[in-house]
C-alpha cells in the first residue's frame, strides 16, 4: 500500500512541476512582450535594478550616491549588493532576470511547503494529494516580485527550524538558514517570521523548562546572516543622522470604524504585496473545517489548525489597527514606530493561510468519506483561480514591458535633446519617472521612500500651488512622499495617461524657479499642457510610435 501511495505522490509531483512550468512559461516565451504587474514593479523596482547596474555603484561605499536619481540619491536606497535579485538583473536582460527570479521563487515555495507539510503536518501517505496540491497552490500565488522569498520562503525556513527544534541538526537545515537571507528581505517578511519563531522558543522554555539552545542559536544565526546581507539597511537605521523622507511618514490616521472595516477587508481579500487569493475557495473551507472541529470537539487533536485559524484573523486585525489614529501619541514619542512598518506582521499570512488550508482539507478527509470529493473540488478550483491571476492573464489589458518602457521612443527624445544625459535633469507629468530612469535620463522626480528630507522640501516648492488645490495629493505627498512626483490637481494620483487619452492640463500652476535651480531643463508629459506659456514652458516636439503606449509632449523650461 505504501509503495502504491509513493508512486501516486511521485506522479502528482511531476504533474505539479509541469503545471508550474506552464504557469511561468509566458515570461520566457514572450520576453519584453509579456504583461506583468505595474504597481511596485515596472513603475519602480525594475528600473532601480537597471539604474544601479549602470551606475557602477553596486559595491559603492556606505556614503555613495546614485547621481542619476534626485541629484544623487543615497546608494543605500537601492538595497544590498548581496541580494541574489540584484545580481540577476546585473547579469541578464530585464525580462530574463524577471523570469529566472519567478522560477527560483516559485520552485522554492513549492518544495518548501511540500517538505513542511510532509515532515511536520501531514505525515500519512494517503494525504499526498493534499500535500502536493496545497504546495502547488501556494507556489502559484501572485506574490510581490521584488519580495523574492520574503514570504514564499517562509515554509522552507519553518521546515528547517521545526527540525532543529525537534533535535535534528543536519547540513540541510544549516544550508537553508544560510542561503535564504541572500534571496529575501528581512524588512519584507523575515523580521516578522524570526520574531514569531522567537515567541515559539519562549513558549517552549516556559512549557518544557528547557532552553533548547540549538533552536535559539539557529534563530540568532539566521538573524546575523541577515545583518551581514542587509548591512546597508542596518547602518542606515542605526547610524544615519541625516533626516530622510520617512521622517515625515504618518501612518496612524484611520478612525475606529475604518480600522474595523479594513480588518475584514484584509481578512477576506488580502493585501497587494502578499496576495493569497483565498477568499472564494480557501476561506469557506477553513470555516467549514473549524465548524467540524467545534462539532466533534477536536480542539486538542486539531490544535495546530485552531491556532492558525485564530492567528489568521489576529494578523488582519493587527494590520488594520496599526493604521488606527489612536497610535499617534506613541508614534510622536517613539520615532521608529513611523520609520519601520510593523503592520507587516500580516506578511505571515500566506504561510498561515496555506498551512491552514492543508490542515482543513485533512480534517474534512478524516470526517467522512462522503465529503472527500470536496477536497478534489477545492484544490482544482483554487488552482484554476490562481491560474486566472497569472500575470499574462490578469494584466493582459495593461501595457507590455516593451510598450511601457518604450526604449525606441525615448531614444528619439534623447537624440532630439542632443546633450549628454548627465548634463541636464528631467521630470515627468502623467507617467512614472521610472520610465525616464530606465531609459537613462537623469530625473529630479522618483518613486523611492528613502531619500534626503531636505530634497523633499525643495521639490515641494515646485508643486506647492497644486498641492494647495487638492487635499488628497497634499496628504499623500506630505505624510508619505514616497512618490516624489510632479503632482497636479487635475491629474491627481494617476500616472498612466496613454497616447489615446483626451485629458489635457488646463490650469496647472508649477513653480519652475526651484526646478531650474535643481538643474531641471525638460518636462516629459503624457498629456498636453494647455497653460504651457504661463508655466514658462515651450513645447519642443511631440513623440509617438506604434510600439509605445505613450505620446510624449517634450517641454523645455525657459
Amino acid at each position: 500500500m505504501d509503495y502504491i501511495q509513493d508512486q501516486k505522490e511521485k506522479k502528482l509531483l511531476v504533474l505539479a512541476l509541469i503545471i508550474l512550468a506552464i504557469y511561468i512559461s509566458p515570461l520566457f516565451i514572450l520576453g519584453e512582450n509579456a504583461h506583468i504587474r505595474v504597481h511596485d514593479n515596472l513603475d519602480s523596482n525594475l528600473a532601480w535594478y537597471k539604474v544601479l547596474r549602470e551606475s557602477g555603484e553596486i559595491f559603492g561605499p556606505i556614503d555613495a550616491v546614485i547621481p542619476q536619481v534626485m541629484n544623487g540619491i543615497p546608494r543605500n536606497a537601492f538595497g544590498t549588493e548581496y541580494s541574489g535579485i540584484v545580481w540577476l538583473y546585473s547579469l541578464f536582460p530585464t525580462m530574463t532576470a524577471y523570469a529566472l527570479s519567478q522560477t527560483i521563487t516559485r520552485l522554492v515555495a513549492f518544495f518548501g511547503m511540500y517538505w513542511l507539510l510532509r515532515d511536520h503536518f501531514l505525515a500519512r501517505k494517503e494525504w499526498g494529494l493534499i500535500t502536493v496540491g496545497t504546495s502547488l497552490a501556494f507556489a502559484l500565488t501572485p506574490f510581490w516580485p521584488s519580495g523574492m522569498l520574503s514570504t514564499l520562503g517562509m515554509p522552507l525556513a519553518l521546515w528547517a527550524f521545526l527540525h532543529i527544534r525537534r533535535g535534528r541538526k543536519t547540513w540541510k537545515e544549516f544550508l537553508v538558514l544560510s542561503l535564504l537571507p541572500f534571496y529575501s528581505s528581512i524588512v519584507l517578511g523575515f523580521f516578522f517570521f524570526l520574531f514569531a519563531m522567537g515567541i515559539l522558543w519562549i513558549i517552549d522554555v516556559i512549557r518544557r523548562k528547557k532552553l533548547n539552545l540549538a533552536f535559539l542559536l539557529s534563530l540568532m544565526y539566521m538573524a546575523l546572516v541577515y545583518c551581514f546581507v542587509e548591512y546597508r539597511l542596518v547602518y542606515s537605521f542605526l547610524f544615519s543622522t541625516e533626516p530622510n523622507s520617512r521622517d515625515e511618514y504618518i501612518h496612524a490616521r484611520l478612525s475606529l470604524w475604518r480600522a474595523i472595516r479594513l480588518t475584514f477587508k484584509n481578512y477576506v481579500l488580502g493585501h497587494t504585496h502578499v496576495m493569497t487569493v483565498h477568499g472564494l475557495i480557501i476561506l469557506p473551507i477553513l470555516l467549514a473545517a473549524f465548524y467540524l472541529v467545534w462539532k466533534k470537539g477536536w480542539w486538542r487533536q486539531e490544535k495546530y489548525f485552531v491556532f492558525l485559524f485564530i492567528l489568521n484573523f489576529v494578523l488582519s486585525l493587527w494590520y488594520a489597527f496599526w493604521f488606527y489614529k489612536g497610535w499617534q501619541p506613541l508614534t510622536e514619542k517613539f520615532h521608529f514606530m513611523n520609520s519601520f512598518n510593523f503592520a507587516r506582521f500580516h506578511f505571515l499570512r500566506p504561510l498561515v493561510i496555506y498551512v491552514s488550508f492543508a490542515l482543513a482539507l485533512k480534517i474534512i478527509w478524516l470526517n467522512t468519506k462522503e465529503f472527500r470529493s470536496i477536497i478534489y473540488f477545492s484544490l482544482i478550483a483554487q488552482l484554476i483561480i490562481l491560474g486566472l491571476f497569472n500575470e499574462e492573464v490578469f494584466y493582459r489589458e495593461k501595457p507590455s514591458v516593451k510598450e511601457f518602457y518604450a526604449e525606441e521612443l525615448f531614444s528619439q527624445i534623447r537624440d532630439h535633446i542632443g546633450r549628454p544625459v548627465q548634463e541636464y535633469r528631467v521630470a515627468s507629468v502623467g507617467l512614472h519617472p521610472a520610465i525616464a530612469q530606465y531609459n537613462g535620463f537623469y530625473t529630479l522626480d522618483s518613486y523611492n521612500n528613502f531619500y534626503p528630507l531636505s530634497y523633499k522640501h525643495e521639490f515641494r516648492k515646485i508643486i506647492e500651488k497644486e498641492l494647495k488645490k487638492n487635499k488628497q495629493i497634499r496628504t499623500y505627498f506630505d505624510e508619505w512622499g514616497g512618490r516624489c512626483y510632479l503632482f497636479t490637481d487635475e491629474l491627481g494620483k494617476h500616472y498612466m495617461f496613454k497616447k489615446n487619452t483626451k485629458k489635457k492640463l488646463k490650469t496647472v500652476q508649477f513653480n519652475f524657479e526651484p526646478f531650474k535651480k535643481m538643474g531641471g531643463t525638460h518636462i516629459f508629459s503624457s498629456v498636453p499642457i494647455v497653460s504651457a506659456e504661463e508655466n514658462q514652458l515651450v513645447l519642443e516636439k511631440v513623440f509617438s510610435s506604434k510600439e509605445s503606449i505613450w505620446k510624449i509632449y517634450l517641454y523645455r523650461v525657459i
